[in-house]
């Protein structure tokens, strides 16, 4: 998930008036989504070595889809619109490349880099939504959270004596990553799928994904090596029911109930739990240039986010 952080831009409207701050029960439930959208970085790499990332996520997004449009049929939504078609295969495309770019990133990189790498994603989206948006553009501050962003991402992605190259080509994907996220943000966005039920994004966005990815994972042999282990089924199972499904059903009822705003700085938890759980659940060292670029990274993104617009959604 994407994603599901924070995953394509909700289908909202435009107006605020009639969403509330955030109490005590939105509080909470961001904090469990944050830590679930933290986790599944470290998910998918424990588990890396029974299935590869790339399988992983064609698995959890086939079994999301089907969870997805099991939920759309209970409740009457139809899922597929003739006239949204076209955009929802381009945003589909977008979120099966970032979760592509995430999975061969986890086979270089540590767990608690790609999370944060990941959650470039606003950045890149800000400046899309700025040059092609009517009402998105930036104000002073944050094209300083931007400038503070990118001089984070030099100062964490340069070459240092702590880390191997191949960690750093891990890193280069998650950035990827991260733009995938934000080209797909800017597509829903900029598409008639912007006013269209949540359900309907996140099922396109899940049989695009599963459609490209399982044949992808059959084509390099992934598939044919899997071992099922007993952790290996506890992953699947939390990235499938909690992450692509779970977690990007509550962002959407949460945006449609509170100031989008609010929670999209809220949601910046999620990179910190990320590397908090690499840390402690797979040992992930901390160097440096990644600690001094990590920090400068997340203060560009708080500037960034904190106005009055609808944030880029995570699966």
């Amino acid at each position: 998930m994407r994603r599901s952080t924070l995953r394509s831009a909700p289908a909202v409207p435009p107006s605020q008036a009639l969403r509330q701050p955030l109490d005590t029960r939105a509080a909470v439930l961001m904090i469990l989504f944050c830590l679930a959208i933290g986790l599944q970085q470290v998910a998918i790499k424990s588990v890396a070595d029974s299935i590869s990332p790339l399988a992983q996520i064609g698995i959890r997004s086939s079994i999301a889809a089907l969870l997805v449009i099991g939920i759309a049929r209970l409740r009457g939504i139809e899922l597929w619109s003739p006239g949204q078609f076209l955009p929802g295969l381009v945003v589909g495309i977008g979120f099966t490349l970032e979760f592509a770019f995430v999975a061969l990133g986890l086979n270089y990189t540590f767990a608690s880099h790609m999370s944060v790498f990941l959650y470039t994603a606003p950045v890149f989206a800000a400046i899309g939504l700025h040059l092609f948006v009517a009402g998105e553009q930036l104000a002073g501050r944050h094209w300083a959270g931007v400038g503070l962003a990118f001089l984070g991402l030099i100062i964490a992605l340069a070459p240092n004596t702590e880390v191997s190259s191949d960690v750093l080509i891990g890193d280069a994907l998650g950035v990827a990553a991260g733009a995938a996220w934000a080209a797909t943000t800017l597509a829903l966005r900029s598409s008639a799928l912007s006013e269209a039920p949540p359900l309907r994004v996140v099922a396109y966005q899940l049989v695009v994904a599963s459609a490209l990815l399982l044949p992808t994972a059959a084509a390099l042999g992934d598939l044919a090596a899997i071992d099922m282990t007993a952790l290996a089924w506890a992953s699947l199972t939390f990235q499938s029911l909690i992450v692509s499904c779970g977690a990007l059903l509550l962002w959407f009822w949460l945006l449609r109930r509170y100031l989008a705003s609010r929670l999209g700085v809220f949601a910046f938890l999620s990179p910190i739990f990320g590397v908090g759980f690499g840390v402690l659940l797979m040992g992930d060292p901390i160097s440096i240039n990644f600690a001094i670029g990590g920090l400068a990274i997340l203060a560009g993104l708080l500037l960034v986010n904190t106005r009055s617009r609808a944030p880029a959604a995570r699966r």
